[in-house]
């Protein structure tokens, strides 16, 4: 008769390589460029793209965080304002831990789900659904 540790050994070399070594999510690093008294998010659009968010959402988020008007023009983002890149990294990382990580098991596999006039973060690999607050 083997012990549990032997048992539980055995169960994980015979486990595929992938799912030992699951990714780590990384927030992807802002890429800006000032121009005058603006400030251009160069890689806005990819960092919404993975991220899984919406443009649109994400843009909201930013000018109403750092106090500012901005718009969005193919895939960068133009603030009214000087801001530095960590000022702009700082309310991105803020906005993932709000909007797209999940509270229970912390996987950054969720989407937005609305219920009646609420809206929810619900998580695609554990299940769980938390309430956040809209822009």
């Amino acid at each position: 008769m083997k012990s549990y540790d032997e048992l539980l050994e055995r169960a994980y070399t015979m486990l595929p390589e992938k799912i030992t070594t699951r990714e780590r999510f990384e927030i992807p690093k802002v890429s800006v460029q000032k121009e005058g008294s603006r400030t251009i998010v160069k890689n806005f659009g990819n960092i919404a793209k993975a991220i899984n968010r919406s443009e649109d959402h994400l843009y909201k988020y930013l000018v109403r965080a750092l106090g500012t008007a901005g718009v969005v023009e193919s895939g960068r983002l133009i603030l009214q304002g000087k801001f530095s890149e960590k000022e702009v990294q700082r309310e991105i990382d803020d906005y993932v831990k709000t909007y797209v990580l999940c509270r229970e098991c912390g996987a950054p596999d969720t989407e937005f789900v609305r219920e009646e006039r609420v809206l929810f973060v619900k998580c695609l690999a554990c299940g769980a659904k938390h309430s956040v607050k809209g822009l």
